[in-house]
This record gives C-alpha cells, sequence and structure tokens, in this order.
C-alpha cells in the first residue's frame, strides 16, 4: 500500500509540475490518471503461481514496450531492466539471507532457482544509473550488500499535511474518544500497522502500565496470541484491537502518542501521519522514519525494548506532549510529497541532461 501511494503521489506531482508523464502498470485508477498518459502492461497469466516469476514478466513487459519510445528519464518503483531511477522501497534481498545457517543458505538460496531469479532482477534494480532509497535505513543496506555509494539520493515518503493536521484531531479529539469508551486521564497508545510480529507490538503490550491504553489498529496476525499475551502481562482490558476505518484520522484524534516498535521497518507512515497532526511519537533504532526523530524534541527512539514503559511514562504530562507535538508537526511541513516530488524532478533533470550530452 505504502509503494502504491507513494508512486501516485510522485507521479501525480511531476505531472501536474507540467511534466508528460506515460504510466506503465498492469491497471491504474482512472481517477489518479487524469493528466497522465497510461500504458497498461499485458497480466501473465502461466506465470501468476510464483510471485518472482510474475515479478519477471513485468519488468520484461515493461521492458519490452518502453523501449519502443524515448524518454528523457525512466523512474522505476518496481525492480526493472531499462529504468533510470530507481526508487528502492525495501530491504534488500540478501538482508533477509544475512543470518541464515550454512544449510538454509545452501538449500534456500544456491540451490533455489527462485532465489536466483529475486537476486537477479534485484542485481538490474541496483545497476539503474541513480537509486532513491526511501530512507538512510535502506540507503545502508544498498551500500553494504552491493557497494553502491554513488548517485543514491534518499527521497522519504511525504504526508499530506492538510489532511492530517493538528486542528482536524484536537476538533474531533472528544467525539473519538467517546466512541472509543476511553478516560479523558488515560494516556492513550496508537500502534497502527499489519504484521504485527515483524512490527513488534509484542514488546509495545509489555511496555503497557497503569494509567495507559493501547489501540492496536491493522489486520495482523495471530490475534489469539496476542490476547493471551496482554492477559499473562495483566493489561488484557487496557490492549484494544480496533477494525481499519476509511478515516485513520479518527484514530489519530483519540490518541496521545503513536508507538512503532518495529524490529525492522524500510520506513514507518503512521510515524509521520501522526507528527503531522501534531502528536509525539515514539519509535525503534530500527525503523527508517527514525531519522526523522531529534530525541527527546519530536518524539523518541528506542534501542532496547526495556525502554519503552520508562518512554511511555515521560509522555504523560500533557504540557510535554504537546510542547513535543508542536515539533513533531513543524518536522512534518519538511516532509511533504511536494517536497518528495522535488527530489525526482531535480534527479530527472539530470539524467535529461547526461542523455543530452
Amino acid at each position: 500500500m505504502v509503494l502504491k501511494n507513494f508512486a501516485v503521489e510522485v507521479t501525480r506531482r511531476l505531472a501536474n509540475k507540467g511534466h508528460r508523464v506515460d504510466l506503465y502498470a498492469w491497471a491504474a485508477d482512472q481517477s489518479l490518471t487524469a493528466d497522465i498518459n497510461f500504458i497498461p502492461i499485458p497480466r501473465p497469466t502461466i506465470l501468476s503461481f510464483s510471485s518472482v516469476l510474475t515479478s519477471y514478466s513485468f519488468a520484461r513487459e515493461a521492458a519490452n514496450l518502453i523501449a519502443k519510445k524515448t524518454y528523457h528519464a525512466v523512474i522505476s518503483h518496481e525492480r526493472g531492466f531499462l529504468q533510470d531511477l530507481s526508487t528502492i522501497h525495501t530491504f534488500s534481498y540478501k538482508f533477509g539471507t544475512e543470518k541464515y545457517s550454512f544449510f538454509k543458505m545452501l538449500n534456500g538460496i544456491y540451490l533455489s532457482p527462485r532465489s536466483w531469479l529475486h537476486l537477479w532482477l534485484e542485481k538490474k534494480q541496483m545497476e539503474s544509473a541513480w537509486l532513491v532509497p526511501v530512507s538512510s535505513t535502506i540507503k545502508e543496506g544498498v551500500e553494504r550488500y552491493y557497494g553502491r555509494t554513488e548517485n543514491i539520493v534518499i527521497a522519504t515518503p511525504g504526508v499530506d499535511i492538510d489532511w492530517f493536521n493538528p486542528v482536524w484531531v484536537k476538533d474531533h479529539r472528544d467525539k473519538a474518544r467517546s466512541v472509543e469508551k476511553l478516560e479523558p486521564d488515560e494516556l492513550v497508545v496508537l500502534f497502527v500497522g499489519s504484521e504485527f510480529k515483524r512490527k513488534g507490538l509484542d514488546i509495545l503490550i509489555k511496555a503497557i502500565s497503569i494509567g495507559m491504553k493501547l489501540l492496536v489498529v491493522g489486520k495482523g496476525e495471530r490475534f489469539g496470541y496476542y490476547h493471551r499475551l496482554a492477559k499473562k502481562c495483566g493489561v488484557s482490558g487496557k490492549v484494544l484491537f480496533k477494525r481499519l476505518k476509511n478515516d485513520i484520522r479518527h484514530y489519530y484524534a483519540a490518541a496521545d502518542i503513536v508507538v512503532l516498535p518495529s524490529l525492522k521497518e524500510a520506513f514507518g507512515m503512521s510515524i509521520l501521519e501522526a507528527m503531522a497532526c501534531g502528536l509525539p511519537v515514539i519509535s525503534s533504532a530500527t525503523s527508517g522514519v527514525a531519522a526523522l526523530i531529534n530525541n527527546g524534541e519530536n518524539g523518541f527512539i528506542f534501542n532496547r525494548a526495556d525502554e519503552l514503559n520508562e518512554l511511555l511514562k515521560k509522555l504523560k504530562p500533557s504540557n510535554i506532549r504537546r510542547l513535543m507535538g508542536k515539533q513533531a508537526r513543524l518536522t512534518a511541513e519538511n516532509h511533504t510529497w511536494e517536497m518528495t516530488a522535488r527530489v525526482y524532478e531535480k534527479v530527472c533533470y539530470d539524467i535529461a541532461m547526461r542523455k543530452d550530452e
């Protein structure tokens, strides 16, 4: 979803700046492509049983179509062949194999055609003239696993600061807390995201203590396990699992703090959206979005799980949350989609100039 939103927001803004944009994709929402020339890529039929073969098919078909035209710059948000600029949204495939045992490496990598294809596609991606990772965390992985140090520029996801804003949150706070049956003096902690294990929900549940409530918003997995964990920690009545709403701002309005305790995270949109809403945030140091946090000023960063409860307690006083929330909002104002699009525009101009030399 983040990748889709990223591609849509950047593409629309480049088109709004007057650039002619052709969009190659399997499908596109017509309401989002009014100023964009959409070129459909045939969907695979035989190869659809395998995600990596599907990715290969997309890259191959896109390359065949792109090769028939001349562009000043080709941007890709997927692993492809002919792009000038490749956005790196996720951790390297090599990152996932780093802790493999010898036998797992032998079976899962060296003897796996699927893994060969993954690594081959990734290598093609890394050969792009320019790489645009979405965070310093992803950039470090590119440098570590592929030795790339030149023509790399970070472009974080942006946030719509008009949609996510402190005024709306303040105006809807009482209603949101009433709907969720939250007491005025409770410290309400918000967790947003699926993949509960990778995003460290267990760490956060263990950090909840007296006077706090945790709202868990996301599809996730193993709900039974997390219900049992909350009961084991003596906070079963303080951990509330909520369904996703069309407007996530409802939960930001109900919350006092937003926390992302991920074990690994390419970025972390819930933190940036919360900052735009004027809320203090807490992030693990292993999340890409942690680079936007000045520890103790607009939020907190933690390295160890046992630090989290103390950080939550530090944010109990409303005056501290208010001051930190103001700084968080200022940070978000420097990370809008418009600013993200400017990074792409600048790199595309550089690519175009070099092609004309």
